[in-house]
């Protein structure tokens, strides 16, 4: 397992369509995962730490977990089939450890929310992992500069 980090969250032009981007801890690839406006939504809110009048699902989530002391122990993105991309919540809680298949969305969603780590199998970032040429590290910049910028309503959809 590889653990990643969250470089974060935009909107791929001209499609409209989110993505979420994740990097090697101690490496050099970048994992992006193209996800829905909602699981945008959440992941971006979450990282900017807006709080909303009611819980999100993801919050409803983490606030489940939390009442019955359940830890997550990490979130795996584990498997990549027809470009779809499949991860797993590693939970434990009394005494004992168990998984639950989940989007890779969501599971984002949840550990920016209570600081898990994220981690990716090798096979998952031999098949859809990039490394960025120097010239590309300078879209990684703008795009880190963009999410300095971003809010929350750029994820809204038009229909």
């Amino acid at each position: 397992m590889i653990e990643l980090s969250l470089v974060g969250v935009r909107v791929e032009l001209p499609s409209n369509q989110p993505i979420v981007l994740l990097k090697e801890v101690d490496g050099e690839r970048y994992l992006p995962i193209w996800i829905g406006a909602v699981e945008a939504t959440a992941i971006a809110f979450a990282l900017q730490g807006i709080q909303t009048p009611r819980p999100m699902t993801h919050d409803l989530l983490r606030d489940i977990l939390n009442t019955t002391n359940t830890a997550v122990e990490r979130i795996i993105i584990n498997d990549l089939v027809e470009q779809t991309f499949f991860a797993t919540i590693r939970m434990a809680a009394n005494g004992g450890n168990s998984e639950v298949s989940s989007r890779p969305s969501d599971a984002i969603a949840l550990a920016v929310r209570i600081n898990a780590p994220i981690f990716a199998s090798e096979e998952v970032l031999e098949q859809a992992g990039i490394e960025l040429k120097d010239e590309e590290e300078t879209e990684v910049e703008k795009f880190r500069e963009f999410l300095d910028q971003v809010q929350p309503e750029d994820f809204a959809s038009d229909t």
